[in-house]
């Protein structure tokens, strides 16, 4: 996949270099205790307080951080080797390919939906993707790198802990930048659902149904999410961006992270009442149906057998 040297998106943020997700203080900010100020007792500050404080001062300016700057600006500056996020306000590494690619993969995806929703008269309002090492907190709650990447409805952002792309690789088997191109781009069209009320639908629906039925309607959203995403692989192929074997990597993607498949490697036998995601086939096929007509209208999965 042709991804160096291409537009990056700006709706990323990172939250890697705060396993808890919280940032320095809130923003990124370095936060002082009871409001955000240093509390005063009787007018002024003591002397044991001031020592503490120029103690404390002395301290971060060994690290590389000016506090009399931070409070100045009111945000943690950027040591050695650092960028600062535009977006989060956060730290993250200099020259990190994968921010890049990941940054790319999700400006792919804006120029695909934008372009098919004001082809039909309507805005597409760009997702935020959140990347993330260890845990994180959302809209939709907590969630640990065990969760692996999904989309929040509640505050419309993808997370992703990128340490998944390795994990694809290595326990499942399929490697590749398109496979994990095909990993962001299912869960943006998960916001396309949710942009074209289907999500919202699903989960009003579901409160009553049984586990059983909502897990089969859960398949048909994630497959449909499946051929959303081969939709966008169809129109990067058009930009010339896809080399010789990206398409297999997805189609591998797909193939071993079905449910059938999942369950045969972790527990040697398969419960198809308990399926959410789909079968294999089914996730192949359903990607290959949006790649090859490039259309919305293929990607009916609520209609039939699926």
């Amino acid at each position: 996949m042709e991804w160096r040297g291409r537009r990056q998106s700006d709706n990323v943020e990172d939250r890697r270099s705060d396993p808890t997700g919280g940032g320095f203080g809130r923003g990124g900010g370095f936060s002082f205790p009871s409001g955000g100020g240093v509390r005063r007792a009787g007018g002024g500050l003591s002397i044991g307080t001031i020592i503490f404080l120029v103690v404390i001062y002395f301290i971060f300016k060994m690290m590389g951080v000016d506090l009399l700057q931070v409070l100045e600006t009111g945000g943690m500056s950027s040591g050695p080797g650092y960028e600062q996020s535009e977006s989060a306000g956060t730290r993250t590494p200099a020259n990190d390919e994968m921010t890049a690619f990941v940054r790319t993969v999700l400006a792919e995806t804006e120029d695909t939906w934008n372009g098919i929703f004001q082809a039909q008269g309507r805005n597409y309002e760009e997702p935020r993707l959140v990347l993330f090492s260890g845990q994180t907190q959302s809209a939709c709650g907590f969630a640990s790198a065990a969760t692996g990447p999904f989309y929040c409805p509640g505050d419309h952002k993808v997370y992703l802990d990128t340490d998944f792309f390795q994990e694809l690789s290595d326990r499942f088997g399929a490697s590749g930048d398109f496979a994990e191109a095909y990993v962001v781009s299912h869960e943006v069209g998960h916001h396309v659902q949710n942009l074209l009320g289907i999500l919202p639908k699903f989960n009003q629906a579901r409160q009553r149904m049984s586990e059983e039925e909502a897990n089969k309607m859960s398949v048909r959203v994630e497959l449909q999410a499946d051929c959303f995403a081969g939709i966008w692989g169809k129109y990067t192929d058009q930009k010339g961006i896809l080399e010789a074997g990206d398409l297999e990597e997805a189609l591998n993607a797909a193939q071993q992270i079905g449910d059938d498949t999942l369950q045969k490697r972790s527990q040697g036998y398969v419960v198809p009442e308990s399926f959410n995601h789909g079968t294999s086939a089914q996730r192949v096929r359903w990607f290959k149906r949006g790649f090859d007509s490039g259309q919305l209208t293929a990607c009916d999965t609520f209609s039939g057998p699926v």
